[in-house]
């Protein structure tokens, strides 16, 4: 099973001027320490569960980049982007330049969005839901088009919401057929159907039970399209707090995700900036959970 670092917070000693500073140590003693990835929301305000509105908080793609020229080996991404913050071909476009900066290391990470409050706070229209997912789907469209070939594609896109007339895409992305592309969410009707699709990697909130049925359900909608159910990276979000849980129980926690099929276990750990508790994942939670194998369903 591979496993991934989420930075969901920046509220560190030493305030704004050492953010930089502590987050290249971060990513650079995690990818040294053997994480799979890295990853950082697409929020403007920090989120509720997390922290206050007012905590420091960072644009994902930027960050994505810094972090980039700070690590090595893992892959990098949004955990997940909004689609109303972008237009399609920027997403296309962020994601080629981080994977073409990294290497082949980029992820495009997105999905519908949620935050209300940001949005209105920051003057970010926020259609009603159903209306991003229309945006969603033609947002993941458009990057496919933009992804494919030598230099992306000819041809115009007249969607409802979005219309281009040449989706060029220069350079291409060094990853093939296109970086991965990761749909946040477990919506039955709606975001599994565009996981089954357009992506290669689905993000599922939840438990071994929830996991276990939101899976069942990702297997139909496969069926439903014509696509290998196998061909999808499942991937699922943990928070760990290595003084509060050890090291062992850590890792028969990640073992129950394991045995429910979870293939990419990715959490933020508390106090991250602390290397220390990076070094103990590294030295007492990492192999283990690269040695487990992921039960096939």
């Amino acid at each position: 099973m591979k496993i991934g670092l989420q930075i969901s917070s920046f509220t560190w000693p030493g305030g704004a001027a050492a953010i930089g500073p502590t987050l290249a140590r971060v990513a650079e003693t995690a990818d040294a320490a053997g994480f799979d990835s890295l990853w950082v929301m697409d929020h403007f305000y920090q989120i509720r569960g997390v922290g206050k509105p007012e905590e420091p908080m960072l644009e994902g793609w930027t960050a994505l980049g810094y972090m980039a020229a700070h690590s090595k080996k893992a892959t990098l991404g949004l955990m997940v982007g909004g689609v109303h913050y972008r237009l399609p071909a920027l997403w296309a476009k962020a994601a080629t330049t981080l994977d073409v900066l990294s290497g082949g290391r980029g992820c495009l990470g997105i999905g519908a969005a949620w935050n209300e409050d940001e949005s209105h706070g920051l003057g970010f229209p926020m259609p009603p839901l159903g209306v991003r997912f229309e945006m969603l789907e033609e947002t993941l469209r458009i990057c496919h088009e933009m992804w494919a070939g030598e230099h992306g594609s000819e041809a115009s896109f007249d969607g409802r919401h979005y219309q281009a007339t040449r989706l060029l895409n220069s350079p291409q992305a060094i990853s093939k057929p296109h970086p991965k592309i990761l749909i946040g969410g477990g919506g039955e009707q709606k975001t599994l159907r565009l996981v089954a699709k357009y992506a290669d990697a689905c993000n599922v909130f939840g438990g071994p039970d929830q996991l276990t049925h939101k899976f069942s359900v990702l297997r139909e909608r496969c069926a439903e399209v014509g696509r290998p159910f196998e061909e999808i990276e499942r991937t699922n979000l943990q928070s760990v707090n290595l003084g509060r849980e050890t090291p062992a129980q850590v890792v028969d926690r990640f073992g129950g995700l394991a045995r429910v099929g979870v293939q990419h276990v990715i959490l933020s750990i508390a106090d991250v900036w602390d290397a220390r508790n990076i070094d103990t994942f590294g030295r007492d939670i990492i192999p283990q959970v690269h040695a487990m194998e992921p039960r096939a369903i």
